[in-house]
């Protein structure tokens, strides 16, 4: 038997923002409906309310026509709702195992009833809900010991460990390869066919018209359309999304290429990097492709100075660095922005000014190590506006930007400090287009800036977009490189997945 969940005239305001008017939103179990917009649109925000995170909202929600008062989680969950978030390190506990993270709803809503954790039964239980979705992860193991695309598979496991009628995933598919997607989407296949509704929040157009049957586009704050996915194009969602045509995504960089900056010479770490030797000129963007789990974001790392190096050598404009730290990174001339924005790019709970001089702090500070906080907030205003960045205001915390917008503030504290080398890693995952267009500019200024640029993605649109040169990382080692205008994203992928 179905089940029809509706959401009717739901708004919600948070201070300086409306982030919310009016929605109407339905999905139908067994079903797929996509929800897209652009960054700050407020998909996430309207899911949140649909999952009890946020309880101040107006509006009603229903199912089967009888209407639900849903103002927490825990109310979200007794009828069926659950939700996977996009930030997946904020939603799992990394010192307890697989298992006790899969098992964790069930685990809460005993407690209380002074009854024993039988852990063999647990881990069982666990292990069994992992083989059935075909996970391959040991229910005794660490979360914090998991890569990022796992972490993400043992949140889905623990979404449809408790009675499921709906299921929330926010950008699933962000971290995982183009093998754990499909994997991911014949799980979503199965729940269907049980029943369940999944609502699809993704910026992957071609992933939504594959596995969704309907589609939802918001723009600020509002549904704007509600079509079947067969009866409309990518390019009318794109323009519904933003609200007009949308140009050509990657710009003309025409910048200069200078002389070398960058060498890495038989670069290793301790676990993933083996063997890495790259160049760098000034003015030229080199990608770094590869899958899910090649070592892209563990190079970019040790780059960084985040990760031990047991083997070779950088040298910087012919001077041999020691990077034990970022710090050591920083006063060279390397800047890093992270994949994991929220994690490691951002501090969520300060001000948007507060982040954007956070790395070059010491050009805002007065005698005795003051802060000269007018002279911080007027470089704020200043990059804001450059940027393009949506925000209240410069003190409006970070926490509270969308994904695009905070994406932004992690690549604007870098422009502050003038580095010399630039490192992105998947610096578009979890972006719209409209803000993939706008970072795509912003890196294209740099080099035009003759700035040098390391560009890691596993989106090989972005590699054969975006870059001048391209290293193919596949198991820790740089299997090949490519000048991009001469290859191909099918030599790219082939190369990607061990081709030889």
């Amino acid at each position: 038997m179905s089940t029809q969940l509706e959401m009717k005239k739901i708004s919600i305001e948070f201070p300086g923002v409306k982030a919310l008017s009016e929605v109407d939103f339905s999905v139908q179990s067994g079903t797929a409906h996509a929800v897209v917009g652009a960054n700050g649109a407020g998909k996430s925000t309207l899911m949140k309310v649909l999952s009890g995170a946020h309880a101040h909202y107006t509006g009603e929600i229903f199912l089967d026509g009888k209407k639900q008062d849903i103002r927490s989680p825990k109310a979200a969950q007794e009828q069926g709702i659950q939700i996977v978030y996009q930030e997946v390190d904020t939603a799992l506990i990394p010192y307890l195992t697989v298992g006790e993270n899969v098992m964790l709803n069930d685990t809460v809503q005993n407690m209380g009833k002074k009854q024993m954790v039988h852990w063999k039964e647990l881990h069982r239980k666990a292990t069994y809900i992992l083989a059935e979705m075909k996970i391959g992860v040991s229910s005794k193991k660490l979360v914090r010991d998991l890569t990022l695309a796992e972490k993400q598979m043992v949140l889905i496991a623990r979404a449809v460990s408790t009675e499921c009628k709906f299921l929330i995933l926010d950008e699933p598919t962000a971290p995982l390869s183009y093998t754990e997607t499909t994997e991911l989407f014949r799980i979503v296949n199965e729940l269907k066919q049980r029943g369940v509704g999944i609502i699809f929040i993704s910026h992957r157009l071609p992933e939504i018209f594959e596995i969704c049957e309907e589609i939802t586009i918001m723009r600020n704050g509002k549904s704007v359309a509600c079509r079947e996915v067969a009866d409309i194009t990518q390019n009318e969602v794109v323009e519904g999304m933003l609200g007009k045509t949308m140009d050509e995504q990657f710009p003309v960089v025409n910048a200069a290429i200078g002389e070398v900056v960058l060498e890495v010479k038989g670069l290793s770490d301790a676990e993933k990097v083996k063997n890495v030797s790259l160049h760098l000129k000034a003015g030229e963007i080199v990608g770094l492709a590869g899958l899910v789990g090649a070592g892209k974001t563990e190079l970019c790392k040790t780059l960084f100075g985040h990760t031990a190096i047991t083997t070779g050598e950088v040298v910087m404009n012919g001077r041999k660095l020691s990077l034990k730290t970022p710090h050591h990174a920083v006063k060279s001339g390397l800047a890093l922005v992270p994949e994991e924005r929220r994690k490691e790019g951002i501090l969520v709970q300060e001000s948007v000014a507060t982040n954007l001089t956070a790395a070059s702090i010491g050009k805002f500070s007065k005698i005795f190590s003051f802060v000269d906080r007018k002279a911080e907030k007027k470089k704020a205003k200043e990059l804001i506006t450059s940027l393009g960045i949506k925000t209240p205001s410069e003190e409006a915390k970070v926490e509270n930007l969308s994904g695009g917008n905070q994406q932004k503030v992690a690549i604007g504290k870098w422009l502050i400090a003038d580095a010399d080398v630039y490192i992105f890693d998947e610096p578009t995952k979890g972006v719209d287009v409209g803000a993939k267009k706008d970072i795509f500019e912003l890196i294209a200024q740099l080099a035009r800036n003759g700035k040098a640029i390391i560009y890691a993605s596993s989106e090989l649109s972005e590699i054969m977009g975006i870059t001048n040169r391209t290293y193919v990382l596949y198991g820790g080692k740089t299997v090949i490189e490519l000048e991009t205008s001469k290859t191909n994203e099918e030599e790219l992928l082939f190369y990607s997945t061990g081709g030889k």
